[in-house]
């Protein structure tokens, strides 16, 4: 069609009058230019950005992710030892893995951020919530709607007044309703206008009471196990029967403390492994749970000032509380005895070394002995420890039970340089043989020294004798108590430990409330409409409640009891829907067809 040449064109060139003036065509060459920011603006943006409840999902996501790497491998803080051993068995890959920090996960940098992220994220979610949540809970009901049959939970009653007014009759109604709201525990609010009478209620408040407390347990969390890592202190020891434990910073194998405990803030006491009780399943050739551990127990003697010495056991997964401290049992091995003597028959090294098994369901071990005085050339001695020894078909020893049936020890001789007198702090399971030459054992033709518990042999070269000293008491048909156990100990302290128990405690709570109480508001409308009451009932749900048409109906028929009890009104029948009614089977009457 041609174009109407009476249309006058707009300021932007265009005829159309449906536009406005201002309009921009998309086709055009003038672009939408968003307005500029600028540094106050865009740190606006970042600030509502972290601190929206989608971000705060995804940096908590983050950081169990984060987390993940700290169950992969060990950590300097809970098993030094298996990040030393770690070293050993992986050189090459292991100052790539340190230098990203994978063996101090909770203690990182980029964990740290993650963290610190979270709790800047929640705190700004939860703060502007708490603050709307008050002021709803100042707040009165809302107005009941003009049109309650809009709502999909929605129902009508209709009673004729045999007594009084119908006026009267209808705000009786919505007083008996108010009333029963009441009981219900629900915040009412009466709403009376020329349209009738009405009463507004509604509850469940606690649900958003219940997520900000989750949400704030959450923070309390996150404070106390960051404040109270400052005061919390781990450290390992390696305790062999018969002797002490001293908690001191001195007598620790390993320990990792917070930044604010100091020297003195470790609680006095002692502690003495007087046995360690362990059953084994018996050996059946063949059956794989053959040689598996049934139960740990370490017997110890704690003595405390002030107060007398007791006995007390250490179990796995069952701690030992003393002074604030919890005492964990770790692991256990065996600790040979080994005495070694010079050519003069004088003692220069006499302990009970504690040897790391290799293999938990014979408890084949591997340890090290460092003689550094009273030798020609100070000697280092690599063994392996058979609780129960066998041979394989190629003839070499190996255990083939964890109990003491069969002990035999085989050592590897070194002599030269151990590589401690240079100051360099060296691992007491790990031998540096570079500056030392091999004596026995391997490529160079002699034997290794094998000992059964109570024998002694010779030292190469003629250096002096070395003993395996047998524990068992005199008179002892087996070997059974031959030699020493030891056990590994972690004792750890964390003040915030009731903290975290309380919060936790709060947080599930919170939850409970959240997902159990549902919101929701109920109105009560009477009206009088040609001499009779019309009563409405109707709901509302803010969010899911598959519950509300029942209470609804609920109300409605306790509404109803109520009226019956106090009179001036009675039900009137409801009408069916004659369209429902009718079945098409049946005839207009409502009779079956034949």
């Amino acid at each position: 069609m041609p174009e109407d040449p009476k249309k006058k064109p707009m300021r932007d060139g265009s005829t159309d009058p449906l536009r406005p003036s201002d309009h921009i065509d998309g086709s055009g060459d003038a672009g939408i230019e968003s307005p500029r920011l600028g540094p106050v603006g865009w740190l606006r943006w970042i600030w509502r950005q972290l601190t929206s409840m989608r971000t705060a999902i995804v940096l908590l996501l983050i950081l169990a992710i984060a987390a993940i790497p700290g169950s992969i491998f060990p950590q300097r803080m809970a098993d030094p030892n298996g990040v030393t051993q770690y070293k050993v068995e992986h050189p090459d890959l292991f100052p790539i893995l340190d230098s990203m920090q994978l063996f101090d996960v909770y203690l990182s940098a980029w964990f740290s951020a993650i963290y610190l992220l979270l709790f800047l994220s929640l705190v700004g979610c939860v703060i502007p919530r708490i603050k709307h949540h008050l002021k709803a809970l100042r707040s009165r009901p809302p107005r009941t709607p003009v049109r309650l049959g809009r709502l999909d939970d929605h129902r009508e009653a209709t009673r004729t007044v045999t007594a009084g007014e119908a006026d009267a009759a209808a705000a009786q109604a919505v007083d008996i309703a108010e009333k029963q709201l009441r009981a219900l525990r629900y915040r009412v609010e009466r709403y009376d206008d020329k349209r009738g009478f009405s009463v507004s209620a509604e509850r469940g408040y606690a649900r958003e009471t219940g997520n900000l407390l989750f949400h704030l347990a959450l923070l309390g969390v996150l404070v106390s196990v960051g404040v109270g890592g400052s005061f919390a202190y781990t450290g390992q020891r390696v305790v062999v029967q018969g002797t002490s434990f001293v908690n001191t910073l001195l007598d620790y194998s390993s320990m990792n403390r917070g930044r604010f405990v100091s020297d003195d803030a470790l609680a006095p006491y002692r502690m003495t492994l007087d046995s360690f009780d362990v059953t084994y399943q018996p050996f059946v050739e063949g059956s794989a749970s053959s040689g598996m551990a049934g139960d740990f127990s370490a017997n110890v003697t704690v003595s405390e000032p002030g107060q007398k010495a007791h006995e007390a056991v250490v179990q796995v997964n069952h701690p030992l509380g003393i002074a604030g401290d919890r005492v964990y049992l770790l692991g256990n091995g065996y600790a040979p005895t080994i005495t070694v003597k010079n050519a003069k028959g004088e003692t220069v090294y006499h302990d009970s070394v504690p040897f790391l098994p290799q293999n938990s369901s014979t408890m084949m071990s591997m340890g090290i002995v460092k003689v550094t005085d009273g030798l020609p050339e100070q000697l280092g001695l690599q063994g392996f420890f058979y609780p129960t020894a066998g041979q394989l078909a190629t003839g070499a020893l190996t255990s083939v039970y964890p109990a003491l049936v069969n002990p035999t020890l085989t050592l590897n001789v070194y002599a030269g340089d151990l590589g401690i007198d240079d100051g360099t702090p060296r691992s007491v399971y790990v031998l540096d043989t570079t500056n030392m030459t091999q004596l026995t054992g391997g490529k160079t033709g002699v034997k290794s020294i094998e000992l059964a518990p109570g024998e002694t042999t010779q030292l190469p070269d003629g250096m002096g004798t070395i003993t395996f000293d047998n524990e068992a008491p005199k008179g002892a048909k087996d070997y059974t108590e031959s030699v020493k156990r030891y056990v590994s100990l972690q004792i750890h302290h964390d003040p915030s430990e009731r903290w975290v128990l309380g919060f936790a405690a709060l947080a599930v709570l919170g939850l409970v409330l959240a997902l159990f109480v549902p919101r929701r508001r109920l109105w009560v409308k009477a009206s009088v409409v040609d001499g009779v009451v019309h009563l409405e009932y109707a709901g509302l749900a803010r969010g899911e409640d598959p519950t509300l048409a029942g209470a609804v109906d609920e109300l409605r028929a306790g509404h109803a009891r109520l009226l019956d009890a106090a009179g001036g009104t009675v039900a009137v029948a409801e009408q069916a829907d004659p369209g429902e009614a009718t079945d098409p089977a049946s005839d207009d009457s409502g009779t079956p067809r034949k």
